[in-house]
């Protein structure tokens, strides 16, 4: 994980800021009357993402009346007027700024008057529809939910298929309509990627992967998500990880290349760039899948240490210093190549009861990873103290002597403890599972191959091929087994 606690903390800073925006000099007033809201404040917010920050209070007067303004436009986004009971609805600001709403707290939508914001006007009209069909939803997917047959499954879907081509109906309207408009922009992200027929090769067959094609290829047809205003809907963050973590193969490198695209063509909206890559950034490095940590060292090297202007200059060293310990780390490299102390197995049982054996650090012969001649190489490192590791380390040993020694494997297993007592504990857990049949190494004064390794916590593994080229890091011994063999069956199937 590249991110450190306290660069965290300036990450989740930097998006719980209240961000400043430029605007327009022609400024903006909504003019509001509430009925049932005389004297009473309210707030109007903005979303960013799911996130909802206040932009400015306001207390309407006796005759539920008052407007909100300011000498600069807001940018485009949904907006939000927020009461003192709870309830609250949203509203559009796109180009029309100026403009009055009237309602009342018996329906705030129902019951909304607009004037001057086309953009509403189509927006609470979209939003009637929507809640006169709320109740037959509600019945419809109950009906789904208990269909008692086949039959009934079929009829509710049917039904509901067609409250749902309703609705995209009216949205072809009103975008064929108004195209220029933001309401239409946003409609248009909330819409599916709506897929052709495949077409049939010369001997009538489908292809199986055009349509994951298409669909990666037209995916942001209806969703720019270069626009700085649907960060500002709940729409945006859904649709971005939607289609980085489903949509786009989960490759280094061809993750790379999607994040530079959003963050390429986001740099003309200052706030979209920084909150793109505060995201982007703590999302990958907090990734459990193996080797994406190469996005977030990228993003760090491409984008913070080059483009993040926000950022101060304890996080910027702090910042290069763990990408120059994760770079030689990243999938693909070769292995630091660190010497260590080989304890031979004779050495264990013969230490068991022999304290001062048991003490003595100067046991055993140094030698370098690279020296060690096998297909494959898997470093793990632990301690006998870890509480992880005394579950861990048993369990991987069995699956070595099970499947792992006749693929040609080798272990290197490390112990992190250091100095004589580190050795007391370790020759006592050795001996106590009776781990002797793989290579037992450690240092007894010098910590640098922790660094290398940026062995932060334990258990660690990594996997080396026989060139000890790392192929597999932090992951558990199942996945160990597991790597190894599909490595070698890709291999077979590329040598053959």
């Amino acid at each position: 994980m590249l991110l450190t606690p306290s660069m965290r903390k300036l990450s989740i800073l930097v998006i719980l800021i209240v961000l400043s925006f430029s605007g327009y000099s022609r400024g903006y007033k909504i003019s509001l009357q509430i009925r049932g809201m005389e004297n009473q404040e309210i707030i109007l917010a903005h979303y960013m993402d799911k996130s909802i920050f206040p932009d400015d209070t306001l207390t309407l007067d006796d005759k539920g009346q008052g407007a909100f303004k300011g000498k600069e436009s807001l940018p485009g986004g949904m907006y939000i007027l927020y009461f003192p009971t709870g309830k609250y609805f949203e509203f559009l600001l796109g180009d029309d700024q100026d403009f009055s709403l009237v309602t009342d707290t018996l329906d705030f939508i129902q019951h909304a008057v607009i004037e001057g914001s086309e953009d509403n006007r189509i927006f609470f009209d979209f939003q009637r529809y929507m809640l006169s069909k709320r109740q037959e939803l509600k019945v419809l997917t109950a009906e789904l939910e208990h269909a008692k047959n086949t039959k009934e499954k079929e009829k509710a879907q049917k039904a509901l298929k067609k409250i749902s081509d309703e609705r995209v109906a009216k949205i072809d309207d009103i975008l064929n309509r108004h195209p220029d408009l933001f309401v239409s922009v946003f409609f248009r992200s909330t819409l599916d990627i709506r897929m052709p027929d495949p077409p049939g090769k010369k001997d009538g067959a489908i292809d199986s992967n055009w349509q994951y094609r298409y669909y990666k290829d037209h995916y942001f047809d209806n969703f720019n998500p270069h626009d700085g205003r649907l960060l500002r809907t709940p729409v945006y963050e859904d649709k971005i990880m939607q289609y980085l973590e489903k949509v786009v193969y989960q490759i280094p490198d061809t993750l790379i290349k999607e994040v530079d695209y959003l963050l390429d063509g986001s740099m003309q909206d200052s706030v979209l760039f920084r909150y793109l890559l505060v995201t982007l950034f703590n999302y990958y490095g907090n990734s459990k899948i193996m080797g994406l940590d190469a996005v977030q060292v990228h993003l760090a090297e491409e984008y913070y240490l080059k483009k993040a202007w926000w950022i101060d200059d304890d996080f910027r060293e702090e910042l290069v210093t763990r990408v120059a310990a994760l770079k030689p780390l990243i999938l693909g490299n070769p292995a630091p190549n660190i010497e260590l102390l080989f304890v031979p197995k004779d050495h264990f049982p013969a230490a068991k009861n022999d304290s001062a054996l048991k003490r003595y650090p100067h046991v055993g012969e140094l030698m370098k990873i690279n020296d060690i001649q096998a297909e494959y190489t898997v470093l793990i490192f632990w301690e006998a103290s870890c509480s992880h590791c005394k579950k861990v380390v048993p369990n991987f040993y069995s699956i070595y002597k099970q499947e792992l020694e006749t693929l040609g494997v080798k272990v290197v297993s490390i112990s992190t403890l250091f100095g004589e007592e580190g050795k007391v504990e370790w020759i006592n857990f050795v001996n106590k599972y009776q781990l002797y049949d793989w290579m037992n190494a450690w240092n007894p004064y010098d910590y640098k191959y922790k660094i290398k390794y940026d062995v932060r916590a334990t258990p660690q593994f990594f996997v080396l091929n026989r060139d000890k080229i790392i192929i597999g890091k932090r992951i558990g011994p199942e996945q160990v087994l597991e790597l190894i063999k599909a490595y070698s069956a890709e291999n077979s199937r590329i040598d053959n």
